[in-house]
């Protein structure tokens, strides 16, 4: 089952660029230019304007999106970049979850340059899911000078300010995950200590290997202890090493949302 569902996402999203579309209709990408913090950070913005009525996908889209993708290939003087991405909103999309965006979303760049004495290149595309009634896969091209006399730009302070709560700042408390092997798989049951982030919260776990196709969490709260249990599958279909330091849970409440990184055995 979870395989077929995989299966049907995939061809939802791959099976429509064959249509006479462009782009430039619904989605493009801006490069807000921001600013130097620090010796050898610059700090940037990447803001993708959709068609109305179009979503896009957050970095752990739920089975019906497309995750999306960035290459800074042609950028020059960096070594790394971050991005940062601003809470999600949670939707449906054909029975399943989805977490996305509606109309616009700015995702801030925090960027290790390797040489700060001078302007530089920022320069690459990103691969991006768009989607109304159907999905189409989108690249979007940018190539642009980032200035080494920046300004703070409002726009891309909003989108730091609307990132989830650190685990400090939301105050949480312990959180466990037990394993227990399952046919094709892992199956994680985490605790976690927080108090309610609204009437309405989502669960959404990543592991460090991106490879790793991770369930919907069912979810239950208790008082300040939110549980959570999604199964976890590996391509070969079989065990696979697993790392709690890796995990990443974001709750999704209707109120907060919080980015909690490990867990400690449950």
């Amino acid at each position: 089952m979870r395989k077929n569902m995989l299966i049907t996402a995939a061809l939802m999203a791959f099976s429509c660029p064959l249509m006479a579309q462009s782009y430039d209709d619904l989605a493009q990408v801006d490069v807000l230019t921001g600013w130097r913090e620090g010796a050898n950070t610059h700090v940037a913005a990447l803001q993708i304007t959709l068609a109305p009525g179009w979503v896009t996908y957050w970095r752990a889209p739920g089975d019906a999106g497309i995750p999306p993708e960035f290459f800074f290939s042609g950028s020059d003087a960096i070594n790394s970049i971050t991005p940062l991405w601003p809470t999600p909103n949670v939707f449906g999309t054909d029975g399943m979850r989805s977490v996305g965006y509606y109309n616009q979303v700015t995702v801030p760049l925090v960027i290790d340059l390797a040489d700060a004495s001078s302007d530089v290149v920022l320069r690459g595309e990103m691969l991006i899911g768009v989607c109304e009634e159907i999905c189409i896969p989108a690249t979007l091209s940018f190539d642009t000078l980032l200035p080494m006399v920046g300004a703070p730009d409002t726009e891309i302070r909003t989108a730091l300010a609307d990132r989830p709560a650190t685990a400090q700042e939301a105050q949480v408390g312990t959180v466990s995950c037990a394993v227990d092997p399952i046919a094709d798989g892992l199956r994680m049951t985490t605790q976690i200590n927080v108090a309610p982030t609204g009437s309405s919260e989502h669960v959404v776990v990543e592991t460090a290997d991106p490879s790793v196709w991770v369930s919907e969490a069912e979810t239950n709260r208790q008082g300040d202890t939110l549980q959570a249990t999604v199964e976890m599958v590996h391509p070969s279909g079989g065990p696979f090493a697993f790392d709690r330091s890796g995990i990443r849970i974001t709750v999704l409440g209707s109120d907060k949302a919080v980015d909690i990184r490990g867990c400690s055995a449950g």
